[in-house]
């Protein structure tokens, strides 16, 4: 298969980029959850928190760029095809699915040794509950922003037009 070419920040539209930016907010704070659900000396604790927090995230970034199912289905079916087009081209992608907290975790397995480490880690004193942390705040934020990069290539690649933003972050 053909990789996808991707384009650059440069060829950005400014509601693209806007998108991207009100996205990485939200991706924000929520790593910052995340990390401190890692802090938290509970074994298991912090992937049910990973869990929950991107069952949530991860459909808000995908309403940021028009990418909800509820949304792709609100599009001229020339739309849709084109969209649905994008999203198989890409592959492997979360855009323009309904997300359950079990799809979640498949997803987390992706960075599935960052997380075993961050448990693993949680058993060593005021050290270990830094490293949690951080490798907790990191495992999310890499599977936001690998979110936001697909939302981003979906819409350049189907031409899609940005819906106005939802609600101010």
């Amino acid at each position: 298969m053909a990789a996808v070419p991707h384009k650059s920040s440069v060829d950005l539209t400014p509601a693209q980029t806007l998108a991207r930016e009100r996205a990485r907010k939200l991706l924000s704070r929520r790593a910052l959850v995340a990390a401190a659900a890692g802090a938290v000396p509970v074994p298991g604790l912090d992937w049910a928190v990973d869990a929950a927090l991107l069952s949530k995230l991860l459909p808000q970034i995908s309403e940021e760029f028009g990418l909800l199912p509820t949304q792709i289905a609100q599009l001229s079916p020339k739309q849709r095809e084109r969209v649905q087009i994008a999203i198989s081209l890409i592959g492997g992608t979360l855009v323009g699915k309904f997300l359950t907290k079990e799809l979640i975790i498949v997803t987390a397995k992706a960075v599935g040794m960052r997380l075993t480490a961050a448990q693993a880690a949680k058993f060593v004193p005021i050290a270990g509950t830094l490293l949690s942390a951080g490798l907790n705040y990191t495992a999310v934020r890499w599977l936001g922003e690998q979110h936001i990069k697909d939302c981003l290539r979906v819409v350049q690649e189907a031409q899609l037009i940005l819906p106005a933003p939802a609600k101010p972050v």
